[in-house]
Formats: C-alpha cells, structure tokens, sequence
C-alpha cells in the first residue's frame, strides 16, 4: 500500500515536471502560458502568435536577455535548451526581429502595423532611434491622433497631454520651451489630422519613422584586418559600415543583393560578395554570442530582401486580398458614419432652429395676448364712459325742459308790473342764456356720448383684430413646428443605429476595380503628401529654432544638422554609397 502510494507520489511530480510556465510581454499586454518541457521554439512562438491573432509572423520572435546581450529564440531548439534563466515564470519578449523596407506595402494585418507602431514609438522616445526635434513633434502629433481620435477643442482642452509621454528627453532639454507649449505645438499639427483613424494615424507615423537614419538597424562593435574599431549596422537593405562615433552616415554600404555568402569561425566573420573578382572581406566582432545573433539577423534580412522581389505567396495574396476587402468595408462604414453624423447634426440644428422659432411665435402669441387684455380694458372704459355720457345728456335735457317750462311761467307773471317785467324779462334773458348754455352742453355731451359709442365700437374692432391674430399665430407655429419636422429630420432620427450586425457588403469586380483606382490615386497623393511633409517639417524647425540652446546640442545633432545642410538624406546616401563596385567597396574597408 505504502509503495503503491509511493510510486503515485514520483509518477506526479514527473507529470508535474513536464511543465513549466512563461510570461511572454508584447508591445501591448503580458501573457502567460503553461509550456510542456518538449516545446521547441517554434511551438511557442506559434502559440504566442495564435492568440494576438498575427498572420505576419516573419518578422517576429522571441527575444531574451544573456549576460547583457540580447538574444532571440531559436524555433527549432527546445525552449528549456536556451541560456534562458530558468526561474518561473520564464520571462520572454515577443518583438519585431527584422524591420520592413516600405511600412505600408508590406505591413498588411492591422495587429502587425499595431505592434510596429508601439516598438518603433519606444525606440524612438528611448532615444534607441535618433529623431530630430521637428520629427519627434510631427509624430507625436500622429500618436495622439492614433490614441485620442479627431481633436475637439471642447474635450481636449489645454493640459490634456500633461501626463502623456511624447518626446525623447533629448528633445525636450535641447530648447527653452515649456510643457504648454511643446503641448501647443503637437495639438496644432494634431488639429490637422482630423478625419483620420487610429491605423491611418499610426500607418503614417511608421512612414516618416522608416526614413530616420537609425530606424531598423541593429549595430554591433567589430574590427577589421587591420584592428580598426567600426560598427556593423544591419537591417532591410543590407550590410552598412559605420563610424563608432557617427551611427548615422555610413562608410560603406553592401546591399544583399550583392552578397553570396555569409559564414563565420569563432569570432571572425567572412562574407563573400557576389561578385567573383572581389574579395571575401572578413571582420572580427567582440563575443561569439554576438556572432550567432548577426548570422540570424543576417540570413533574415536577406531571405525577406529576396521575398520582396518575388511574387508573393498565396498566404499573402489572401491576406492583402483581405486586407484590401476589408479596408473598403471599413471606408464603407466610416463614410455611413459620417453620413449619419451629417443628417444628425442637420437634425440637432433644425430642432435648434424650431425651439428658437417656437419660443420666438410664444413670445409673440404672449405679447398679442397681452394687447388683447389692454384691448378689453379699454372697451370696457370707454363703454363705462359711454354710459355716463348718455346719462348726463338725459340728466340735462331735463334740465332744458324745466327751463322751458321756468320761461313760461315767468312770461304769464311778466304783466304784473313794469318792474317785474324788467326783472322777469332780465330773468328771461338769464333764463334763455342758461337755456342756450345748457343745450349746447347738451349737444356737446350728445356728440361726446357718440364719440365715446364711435370708440368703443374701434376698440371692439381692434378686440376682434387682436384675436384674429393670436389664432393665426397658434395655427402658423402649430403648422411651422410640423412642416419642417418633416422637412429637416430624417425618418429615422430618433433613433441612430450604430451597430454594424445587420450590414451586408457586396464586393463586386466593379467595387475592386474602383478601389485599385483609389489605391493608384493614393500613390500620387503620397508624393504631393511627401512635399507637404518636408514643408511641414521645415516650418516646425523653423518655429522652434529661435528657442535653440546650441550649447546642448548632442554629437547625433551636429551630424544630423551637418547632414541637412548637404541635402543627404538615408535613400540619397545608401544610393551613393552602391554607385561604386562592390570590388572597391571591400577594399576601402579593408584600408578603414
């Protein structure tokens, strides 16, 4: 029982022990895998590859630090056989190997420009790729663009970029500039990139990163024949030889296409051109290790040199294939996108429009409301007006009529006496003057009491016009608020459908046929865009150079300024270098 239990026990642990764990850490997230002891490289890097989805696996690996050197994952080695420390978890990079000659011919998955995009964005702020000042402002400009979308004055107000990290420090000590207006000047270049997607941000950003001078070129310290310390620099294009001081500007440049043969013994390298009647020229570099790893960076370059000027393979017509399909969906969508955001915008500005006009007829429908109040007061006024007007008048016809019947009275008592003749007749003329005064008071308060009817009937008129009105007025806003709802708005606008799941495209030959149109037209725009780069660059250089501290400039400044002022750029020099035959190439580095 005791040895059964035994043998169990030692059977686990050795199943256990098949096993180990490792961390893989790409240029976006940490991943960890539980790895069985008879994994080759391969079957890891396949696993890793898998699970982001990448398809473009040629240009990766798996790279690994030995006694400070760095060193990459052999795929048909078991992984437990490299010099990796073998504490759990097993700590590997999955990085870019070997660098592509045109970013956007040859970059087709989005995940692969992704994962480009974040190394070469890393390098370049840790200041492992030189970039000058007016470079590292444009592509920040492109990162933000990559990271935040289109700018909006209103979300990305100033500060925003307060805590990004978006220029080598290098950069940012060589002026008299502060954070705000390093951040003004990248959100100006940002403005201008408006309309354009996270790829295309960062698509863009790669195609001006692949023109600097140290971008994709691994260095390594060697010696030739005669002990002279230089740097090897291999990368897309071939073989460079350098100066140790200026890993800019090559000495000597020998393409791939130009080289037969690369072997090596110990720590001497021999590498046989092409060309029969030129030397093999050999170099010494400075560890072993060091050599395996230019070997592989050597026959990766030149095999992928070669693949570039093959036809390609059917993986890759697919995977372009697809890539071309589903940028034309993408367009697609972006272009519904935008047509919706119009007729929304158009929509939000109607219904601005109708809540200004509705509170404009409300206004109006309160203000004619109010005259209509002032107009009913006034004709009960002058109504009240009328009324009294009448009874005065009758009040003073009565008095007339008393008068008169006063006069008569007096002209039967007028014969009594001279006396009271003279008193009635003064009497009478009294009278009659009263008589006279009071019917023309009468007449007057007559035609007062028909001007006040001739007024009330006005003020009744204008009541009547003051209602007509108001119920034009709420039938005119009612009709207004109807008619250009109908108009202005979209059947659907109460509600926008975002989601692509009932979408269908249909790629038809004529649909190909119009997007290589469009991929030719985008050939020509790059060259006007190339233009327009250069002029771009040169007015950031130009804006920032008064605030230069030239005491500060670093020794890759001066080379690159020294390099500027000739007019050299990296295709001009690697061109030059390859106008003379390979024969006097390998014997000027032997006299280096």
């Amino acid at each position: 029982m005791a040895s059964a239990f035994k043998l169990g026990l030692n059977s686990l642990r050795r199943k256990q022990a098949r096993t180990f764990s490792v961390r893989i850490a790409t240029m976006d997230a940490d991943m960890e895998f539980g790895c069985e002891a008879k994994w080759k490289g391969k079957d890891l890097f396949d696993l890793v590859c898998r699970t982001i989805g990448l398809r473009e696996t040629w240009f990766f690996g798996l790279q690994y630090t030995v006694k400070d050197t760095e060193a990459w994952l052999k795929m048909d080695k078991k992984v437990l056989d490299h010099d990796v420390l073998k504490e759990e978890p097993i700590m590997l990079h999955f990085l870019a190997k070997f660098y592509p000659e045109n970013a956007e011919e040859e970059l087709v998955q989005d995940v692969t420009q992704h994962l480009f995009f974040l190394q070469v964005k890393k390098r370049i702020l840790e200041e492992e790729i030189y970039c000058p000042p007016e470079a590292s402002v444009l592509l920040a400009s492109y990162a933000v663009q990559a990271k935040y979308g289109d700018y909006d004055p209103i979300i990305h107000k100033p500060g925003f970029l307060a805590q990004e990290e978006l220029l080598p420090k290098r950069v940012i000590n060589l002026y008299q500039m502060t954070p705000e207006m390093w951040e003004e000047r990248i959100t100006a270049c940002y403005a201008e990139h408006r309309g354009r997607t996270r790829d295309e941000a960062q698509m863009e950003y790669l195609k001006i990163a692949q023109d600097l001078e140290m971008y994709g070129v691994n260095y390594f310290f060697i010696r030739n024949k005669k002990g002279t310390s230089l740097l090897l620099g291999v990368d897309a294009l071939g073989l460079h030889i350098y100066d140790p001081e200026n890993k800019l500007t090559p000495k000597i440049s020998f393409p791939w296409n130009e080289i037969r043969n690369i072997s090596y013994s110990d720590k001497e390298f021999a590498i046989k051109p092409l060309d029969k009647t030129a030397d093999v020229f050999k170099f010494n570099s400075t560890k072993l290790r060091v050599n395996k790893l230019i070997l592989q960076l050597c026959i990766g370059n030149h095999d992928l040199f070669i693949r570039r000027r093959r036809v390609d393979s059917l993986e890759v017509q697919q995977m372009k294939a697809q890539a071309r399909e589903e940028k034309a969906r993408k367009q697609m969508e972006r272009q519904r996108l935008e047509r919706e955001k119009r007729l929304r915008e158009e929509a939000e500005r109607a219904r601005d429009e109708l809540q200004r006009r509705l509170i404009q007829l409300q206004d109006e429908a309160h203000m004619a409301n109010e005259a209509l109040l002032r107009s009913e007061e006034t004709a009960d006024l002058l109504a009240e007006k009328a009324q009294i007007a009448e009874e005065e008048a009758k009040l003073l016809a009565q008095k007339a009529a008393e008068a008169e019947q006063e006069i008569q009275r007096i002209k039967v008592t007028a014969i009594r006496s001279e006396e009271e003749k003279r008193l009635l007749e003064q009497k009478k003329l009294e009278a009659e003057m009263l008589a006279l005064k009071m019917a023309e008071e009468s007449e007057r308060r007559a035609k007062e009491a028909d001007q006040l009817k001739q007024d009330l009937e006005e003020a009744r008129d204008s009541e009547r016009r003051a209602k007509h009105k108001l119920l034009e007025i709420t039938s005119k806003a009612a009709y207004s608020s109807t008619a250009q709802s109908a108009n202005a708005m979209p059947p659907d606008i109460s509600s926008f459908n975002f989601s692509t799941e009932n979408l269908s495209y249909d790629f038809k030959d004529t649909d190909m046929k119009r997007l290589s149109m469009e991929i030719e037209k985008e050939k020509v725009e790059y060259m006007e865009k190339s233009k327009h780069l250069q002029e771009q660059l040169n007015e950031l250089k130009t804006e920032i150079e008064s605030l230069k501290l030239k005491e500060r400039e670093t020794p890759l400044d001066i080379l690159h300024n020294e390099n500027t002022d000739k007019g050299t750029s990296k295709q001009s020099n690697f061109k030059k270098l390859t106008l003379q035959s390979t024969k006097s190439r390998v014997a000027f580095f032997e006299e280096l």
